[in-house]
């Protein structure tokens, strides 16, 4: 049984902000015709992410950027892996995250440029981050690559301002399931987002026709931008 407290004393969860530092890995070229940032998912890291930016852009002269998120632990092979956030404090943690890709792009931006189109391509847990930069940041950007995640729903009101989005699944994917994606296609598709789904057979992977897929839609929206309707 719990002991009541002194009428001296108060019981209460508060939050502080402070300043963290992320870890994010580039890779930048000078005939650069367009710039994926990327976002791993759940028990990943940039590095594994990395990898996969380096498949979709293969053979192509594209930047990469990918974003390790901010909440870092161990598996118990003792690597260094990552997660967005959990349910506790979670708008805090929204606005954190959405600040902390703010700051990476404009780093990159001022250092380097970012060239459009700017892509963003999120797997699982990182989907969510993705959706949350195309309609938050304060950067334009042109496409989405979604793989194996959901649209989040603060993110669902404003739908109507995301640019193109590729969406991705498994026909085994236990977690991101085929009623999951219907109801995000539908939600996109109503909000007029011009939206495609890839589906593979394979669980909740980044499986190659999935990769090729996601290459071909960084090709059409290089060619987008290239139109003379570009911006």
């Amino acid at each position: 049984m719990t002991e009541p407290l002194p009428p001296s004393l108060t019981d209460e969860g508060r939050t502080i902000a402070v300043q963290a530092h992320g870890r994010y890995l580039r890779e930048f070229r000078a005939d650069a015709a367009a710039t994926l940032v990327g976002f791993h998912g759940y028990q990943e890291n940039a590095a594994i992410h990395r990898y996969v930016l380096r498949r979709i852009a293969r053979g192509r002269a594209v930047n990469l950027l990918s974003i390790q998120a901010l909440n870092r632990f161990y598996t118990r092979a003792n690597a260094v892996v990552a997660g967005w956030m959990t349910s506790e404090d979670r708008e805090l943690a929204i606005a954190d995250n959405i600040a902390y890709v703010g700051a990476v792009l404009a780093e990159a931006a001022e250092e380097s440029g970012l060239t459009r189109p700017l892509i963003y391509v999120g797997f699982s847990q990182g989907v969510a981050m993705a959706y949350r930069a195309a309609a938050f940041v304060q950067r334009p950007c042109d496409g989405v690559i979604a793989l194996a995640g959901d649209v989040p729903p603060d993110v669902a009101p404003i739908a109507a301002g995301l640019p193109a989005t590729l969406l991705g699944r498994g026909t085994t994917d236990a977690w991101y399931t085929a009623e999951k994606a219907a109801a995000d296609l539908a939600l996109l598709r109503g909000a007029s987002v011009a939206v495609d789904e890839h589906v593979f057979e394979g669980g909740h992977e980044w499986e190659d026709t999935f990769i090729a897929r996601a290459g071909a839609f960084v090709d059409e929206r290089i060619a987008a931008r290239a139109a003379p309707s570009g911006d």
